[in-house]
């Protein structure tokens, strides 16, 4: 079985910034579809245990009274996350998400504050098969300028839009819209990568050196594999776009997890 047609855990975050290493899960879901197999939704409303900033809020739409109010204790919450993933997992299910390697880095490091197990430790020698819209979307379509100056081209409503999905404002930026969304993107690359060029849709035909027949034919730990090399060139290829203007800048391009940065005792 090719790689977009087999069971997914959508996976998707909403939180209280960007800072992989401090910032906190607000909301998450984790959604089982595909492969013949009904749609298993899992949804949480998380009190970060600190303030959310403004700048949060104003993404996602969820205050710290709200939180504090409604939501769950964090341990439990990120401990229960954990646990659904590492379920998926052991039934053979890829984690799908649009820039998921910031999802799981920050789970990550949510689970080794409250002293809980790994996703590695729980899944043993069991491995975690990753699908990022975004490597794949980057990989398939590189020359994609910005809609505007206000829309990114890598960003989640460019990748809906592209792909002829619909969109709806007032449920983007919530964890479950997300997760959804990027498991319908990464099944239409799949889509694309094992139809014919001559039976694309017009919008993918104009697309300018298209490579969605790279991830045509693959396993899912073939695609992981690939992912992996291309998570590192397209930083690498960032990195060395941001050093034009800045010689210290720094783009890591570990992928589906950037590892934790050990401090000097």
């Amino acid at each position: 079985m090719t790689w977009h047609l087999g069971r997914l855990a959508a996976f998707d975050t909403e939180t209280t910034g960007v800072d992989v290493e401090n910032d906190r899960i607000v909301t998450a879901a984790v959604y089982g579809l595909g492969g013949g197999q009904p749609v298993e939704p899992h949804d949480w409303f998380v009190d970060p245990g600190i303030e959310i900033p403004e700048a949060a809020t104003a993404v996602h739409g969820i205050t710290t009274d709200e939180a504090r109010t409604k939501g769950e204790p964090a341990k439990g919450a990120v401990d229960y996350i954990a646990d659904v993933l590492a379920g998926y997992a052991r039934q053979d299910a890829t984690v799908v998400g649009h820039n998921v390697v910031y999802d799981l880095t920050l789970l990550d490091r949510e689970l080794r504050r409250y002293g809980l197990p790994t996703l590695d430790e729980r899944l043993g020698d069991r491995p975690l098969h990753v699908i990022d819209t975004r490597i794949l979307d980057q990989h398939a379509d590189p020359y994609r300028r910005r809609p505007s100056p206000e829309q990114g081209a890598r960003q989640l409503i460019t990748l809906a839009q592209t792909y002829d999905l619909p969109w709806d404002d007032s449920e983007a930026h919530g964890a479950s819209y997300d997760a959804l969304i990027a498991a319908r993107v990464a099944h239409r690359i799949g889509t694309l990568a094992h139809t014919p060029r001559t039976d694309w849709p017009d919008r993918i035909k104009a697309v300018r050196r298209p490579r969605y027949g790279d991830f045509a034919g693959l396993t899912v730990a073939e695609l992981h594999a690939r992912q992996v090399e291309l998570a590192a060139a397209q930083a690498a290829g960032l990195q060395a776009h941001f050093r034009k203007t800045d010689p210290d800048a720094v783009v890591n391009g570990a992928w589906p997890l950037i590892p934790q940065q050990r401090t000097e005792q």
